[in-house]
């Protein structure tokens, strides 16, 4: 059996479906998996993409034009394929057209994962454009597809809400466990003695920073000397100028900072050093950034509009409306805390992560999901037809 995964872009500067793509990609190559990842190259020389130089990633120089990635090198190598399933990441761009048309003329059965995609939110997102691509392209490479996966059941439920009436395999991302990275040991507070909350990831709208800005607003002057808030991350302009102007408003610019943009091994011990990570956002997919922190031991604050319930399960964290007045009484718990009941609310999410989001784990659901497309047999208990 082999397989043919696309994604438009495996661009280290993108994140997001481009990371966890990598993070798969190499489970499933280390349990043995006859899987090829096909994307185009960077157009910058001096970028790399992720995963180059490893024999399961097939490159092909980048001649994208237009907002949908329009490449005839993509689609000479699809049109010469010869794979048993085809696997398309994304919606949106011609990579994923492209992957579900090539799929159907060859008679082999076809897989999209959308990552997030099809959120109610993230449809809304320049609507005007999605839907004439919807008519175009995109509703009939959906509905047809042989499957949906989807990295958490609250996704699984929007691709149904979207009107896909096939399977949906619920598989998370798979979690990589660096080396070099440990659990910490310690509560880590800045020179003026505070514990440090912080957000990490794209800026945008949709991730609701400036709740926890406010948040920290409608704390008293006592509890606001004692946290220093971390903002992570590049992405939207505007949108992160619009954040520096609400913090000069409210006079917070000695409790917020803008970090700007880490990765590697500089983005872990970031999170080491906060108290607690905040996600705030709107809506969230699988959000890598939720284990990336329970690995390093510290607790995660997530809103509702993500799938991560099982941090008040395993008190690990928060999982509670994003409102200001929430994120707020957030903040307060955390500083009434020891640092020993931290470290333990830690240790609980880095088992979290350990027991059911392991890399190999995750990576023999997908080769399992691949194996019942190609050959049948018994349904896997991940894949539902409600």
């Amino acid at each position: 059996m082999r397989v043919l995964q696309t994604i438009n872009s495996m661009d280290p500067r993108l994140g997001g479906p481009s990371s966890c793509t990598l993070d798969m990609m190499q489970g499933l190559f280390d349990i043995g998996a006859n899987v090829n990842l096909l994307t185009v190259k960077c157009k910058e020389p001096e970028i790399h993409n992720l995963g180059e130089g490893s024999s399961w990633l097939k490159e092909v120089d980048n001649d994208c034009w237009s907002p949908l990635g329009l490449s005839m090198n993509l689609k000479q190598e699809l049109s010469k394929s010869n794979y048993d399933v085809y696997h398309a990441n994304t919606l949106w761009l011609y990579q994923s057209h492209l992957t579900s048309k090539v799929a159907r003329l060859k008679k082999k059965p076809y897989i999209i994962s959308p990552h997030g995609m099809l959120y109610p939110n993230a449809l809304q997102i320049k609507r005007w454009k999605k839907v004439p691509m919807l008519k175009l392209w995109f509703n009939r490479d959906v509905m047809q597809a042989t499957c949906l996966h989807a990295t958490c059941q609250q996704e699984a439920e929007y691709c149904r809400q979207f009107g896909y009436k096939g399977p949906i395999a619920v598989i998370p991302n798979a979690v990589v466990f660096p080396k070099g990275v440990e659990i910490k040991k310690e509560i880590y507070r800045d020179q003026k003695d505070r514990r440090q909350i912080g957000f990490l990831g794209r800026l945008h709208p949709i991730k609701k920073v400036e709740n926890v800005i406010y948040a920290i607003d409608k704390l008293s002057d006592v509890l606001r000397g004692q946290i220093s808030f971390q903002i992570i991350g590049k992405y939207d302009d505007r949108y992160e100028q619009w954040l520096k102007e609400e913090v000069r408003r409210l006079h917070l610019e000695d409790i917020v900072e803008f970090v700007g943009f880490v990765s590697g091994m500089a983005k872990y011990n970031n999170l080491k050093k906060l108290s607690a990570l905040f996600v705030p956002s709107e809506s969230e997919n699988f959000g890598m950034i939720v284990p990336e922190s329970l690995i390093c031991g510290t607790p995660v604050y997530a809103s509702l509009g993500t799938p991560w319930g099982e941090l008040n399960d395993c008190n690990a964290g928060w999982w509670k409306d994003n409102s200001p007045e929430t994120v707020a009484e957030v903040i307060k718990d955390v500083l009434s805390k020891s640092d020993i009941e931290l470290l333990e609310m830690g240790i609980n999410g880095r088992h979290l992560i350990e027991e059911k989001y392991e890399q190999h784990k995750v990576a023999a659901d997908m080769l399992k999901l691949y194996e019942w497309i190609c050959y049948g047999g018994v349904k896997p208990e991940f894949v539902y037809n409600w």
